[in-house]
């Protein structure tokens, strides 16, 4: 087990401050973000065996694609998933109300409106960034959902979109959508350019500007305001919890998941062991044993491993190895075990990973 503790202190003095002056609950003050073709069901099982409480989103999910699709395939989840949050990409207030009614029915635990996509796919639909310069739409939408669903409605965007960065521009928006019942604003703390610039670039290169997303929750204490963008690590996230109610990771708790490991620890005062590499890795045995039997594709779940090591000895012939055999058919268990040996000693292997490794891999035995 890897047990510690080391800013424990600071953050069990910070947590009852935030209740006291807020009286905000305490369960989105570490979130993982809903990001496109990473936070499916399979990358959110994996942070779910690393921290038990963070809250989790999926990808953005469309109101046509819930309205019209396979519905069970957009929208179906593992429970151990739990707090999980649907986000869902619309304009269309009655059908975005339908849609959250049926995420509901499904039990996810809230509700997220994308107000912070600045993709050119996702603005042609008339969803994501640009509207925020349509408030009244928001809160419209908002409003509808807020009437259809007994759990929390939320909304991400982002400070600003093009010209129209400036802090007033973004808190008479939040204050709008307010006014319709959104409670919760996630901000990722950079404007979007909607022309001249990709989904990464505008994930880059727009500065950040936290002082706008502080001075946001500062003068509207009544709000729960989420920050989002930039943030590498736990110890970042704890020091803006000095300004702000939550927290969202996004690529880095993708790209190295096991960052979280500490979060539960720090953040929600759990005392339980936390996990080892090894022990994420053997709880995911049986869950791929699981999907494999159901069709699903090994990469499928295996891609979402790759970072799982990030830092550790052995960790780059990991992921080398995953890459080039994942995708081969008949890939499966034995694929995942081979790769495993390049960072973690086959006594390792055997012991934590027990009867499943040997009976996957004899020659473990």
């Amino acid at each position: 087990m890897v047990v510690s503790f080391s800013s424990f202190p600071l953050l069990l003095g910070l947590l009852p401050l935030r209740v006291a002056m807020g009286g905000i609950s305490l369960r989105r003050l570490i979130s993982v973000a809903p990001m496109m073709d990473r936070t499916d069901r399979h990358c959110r099982y994996l942070l779910r065996t690393i921290s038990k409480h963070a809250v989790l989103y999926t990808e953005m999910v469309t109101t046509g694609a819930i309205l019209y699709g396979d519905r069970q395939r957009a929208l179906a989840f593992n429970p151990i998933e739990h707090p999980v949050a649907l986000q869902l990409g619309g304009s269309d207030p009655q059908q975005l109300a339908q849609c959250a009614r049926i995420g509901e029915d499904f039990g996810y635990d809230e509700v997220n409106l994308n107000v912070g996509c600045p993709s050119n796919r996702v603005r042609a639909g008339k969803f994501g960034a640009c509207l925020m310069a349509e408030p009244e739409l928001v809160a419209g939408c908002v409003e509808a959902m807020k009437k259809e669903v007994a759990i929390p409605v939320t909304v991400k965007t982002r400070i600003g979109i093009d010209d129209q960065d400036s802090f007033e521009n973004l808190r008479a928006f939040v204050e709008q959508v307010a006014a319709a019942g959104c409670g919760t604003f996630i901000i990722h703390a950079r404007k979007a350019v909607l022309g001249g610039l990709s989904p990464k670039q505008n994930r880059e290169i727009p500065p950040l500007r936290y002082e706008l997303v502080h001075r946001l929750k500062a003068e509207l204490p009544g709000l729960e305001v989420i920050l989002n963008g930039g943030i590498r690590s736990l110890g970042c996230a704890a020091s803006q919890l000095q300004h702000v109610d939550g927290v969202m990771l996004g690529r880095e708790a993708y790209h190295n998941p096991y960052a979280l490991v500490e979060a539960d620890a720090w953040f929600y005062g759990s005392l339980e062991a936390m996990p080892s590499r090894a022990e994420v890795l053997q709880s995911m045995f049986p869950y791929m044993e699981e999907q494999l039997t159901q069709g699903v594709g090994f990469s499928h779940v295996t891609r979402h491993l790759l970072g799982l090591f990030q830092g550790q000895p052995g960790a780059r012939k990991w992921r080398r190895h995953l890459s080039q055999h994942m995708y081969r058919s008949g890939a499966g268990l034995e694929t995942l075990l081979a790769a495993a040996r390049y960072v973690l000693p086959v006594e390792t292997l055997t012991h934590v990973l027990g009867h499943g490794a040997r009976r996957v891999h004899p020659r473990l035995s």
